[in-house]
């Protein structure tokens, strides 16, 4: 265990608060949603956080997601729930995507996703507020994600997806001590079940964004680009888009690391990107609306990002639009031809959602909305072994005369 998780743990945290109306609530409690149906954030007395921890302290530490602790809410080193969530790379793609484009490569991380920043924070937090049971829908990586650290301090599961979930995921949900089942719907379908055994005390609900902690593991992206940047952040980040937690965790980081002094108020122009057979923001980004409505009939091969109504909607619009970036949709095909090509051209293998992004990015330069010369980070927000890839049937017979040549 490293020094980041033996550390004495002091934690800012002052309260909770409703992000759409501002009403405060007690933080050391369990909380779902505000009185309004809202998300609720975890906010902290930055002003002490800046009188002790400065960017030098924090550069001093190992350089995994516990480094950030002052800024996070976990007040007991104990209830730390950890499989190793390690600062993942920013891995230049010159050739599928430009000189100046990096992948933030998520998928190192534990059970393979980014989804294990989120759910460590949760869970931790349940454990310390001492739930018992955990209900939660999932397209895949988020359900194994809780399954894994849930597991690991004796927490119970229940988790529902969609049956058009990937296999793979299923079964590592199930390998990994959840009780998961197939619902014939989408994730909002699985989520209205999850919500009706909550209501009757069955389990904690913990759905995206229904509880406040998994936004503060996601944020932990915005602190390591900016360290790993040199304190500068880029000039764009695209971001697949399904829930929308990490998008809505990154801008709240960076406003907390301009309050503290580590940045300045320069931010990234914010690209949520969808799916053009299930892209509810965008529709409401080109409406010029506040909030999305609803789906119908949503199809990708970018499961994660197939959310048809995402409760914290109003976030990621207020993300989009204040940064100055756009919500933008790409085709299966885009999708599909984009992860070939990091694959083929520069060795990283993305996951789908990953692909929607660079699809997304190239998109973008063409229309304009982005320079080649500008430095634009990417989320590869799984690792691509999770998912089928196209087969390939070439084989040798050692015994029979082997052309060389055509090899």
């Amino acid at each position: 265990m490293n020094e980041n998780l033996r550390a004495d743990r002091r934690t800012y945290v002052t309260h909770l608060e409703c992000s759409m109306t501002g009403e405060r609530f007690e933080a050391d409690r369990l909380q779902g949603l505000s009185r309004v149906g809202r998300p609720l954030l975890v906010r902290y007395d930055l002003d002490a956080i800046r009188a002790c921890v400065s960017r030098e302290l924090i550069e001093t530490r190992p350089t995994d997601m516990w480094r950030w602790r002052e800024m996070l809410p976990v007040r007991r080193t104990e209830s730390i729930v950890s499989l190793g969530e390690i600062e993942t790379p920013l891995v230049l793609i010159p050739r599928s995507g430009g000189t100046n484009v990096l992948i933030k490569d998520e998928g190192r991380l534990p059970t393979g996703s980014f989804k294990a920043r989120g759910l460590v924070m949760a869970v931790s937090m349940a454990r310390e507020l001492g739930v018992e049971r955990i209900g939660m829908p999932t397209n895949g990586n988020a359900g194994a994600a809780l399954a894994a650290y849930a597991s690991r301090c004796g927490i119970e599961t229940v988790i529902l997806c969609p049956e058009e979930t990937p296999e793979v995921n299923v079964r590592e949900i199930a390998a990994q001590g959840a009780r998961v089942w197939r619902v014939n719907g989408q994730i909002d379908d699985c989520g209205a079940i999850i919500g009706r055994g909550a209501a009757e005390g069955r389990w904690f609900d913990f759905s995206t964004l229904k509880e406040p902690y998994r936004i503060e593991g996601k944020k932990t992206m915005g602190f390591e680009l900016a360290a790993q940047l040199g304190w500068e952040l880029p000039d764009a980040i695209f971001y697949p888009t399904g829930g929308g937690t990490g998008l809505i965790g990154m801008w709240k980081a960076f406003d907390e690391m301009e309050a503290l002094g580590w940045i300045g108020s320069k931010r990234p122009r914010m690209y949520a990107v969808q799916a053009s057979g299930c892209a509810p923001i965008v529709r409401a980004f080109e409406a010029g609306k506040e909030h999305a409505e609803r789906w119908e009939d949503p199809a990708t091969v970018a499961a994660g990002i197939r959310v048809p109504r995402a409760v914290g909607d109003f976030l990621i619009l207020r993300a989009v639009r204040e940064s100055g970036g756009r919500a933008m949709a790409v085709g299966d095909p885009a999708i599909l031809k984009a992860v070939d090509a990091a694959a083929r051209k520069d060795g990283l293998l993305l996951c789908p959602e990953g692909g929607a992004t660079l699809a997304a990015y190239h998109a973008a330069v063409r229309e304009g909305f982005v320079e080649p010369y500008e430095k634009v980070v990417l989320f590869n927000c799984a690792t691509g072994l999770k998912y089928q890839m196209p087969p390939t049937t070439n084989v040798l017979d050692r015994h029979g005369e082997i052309d060389l040549s055509v090899l």
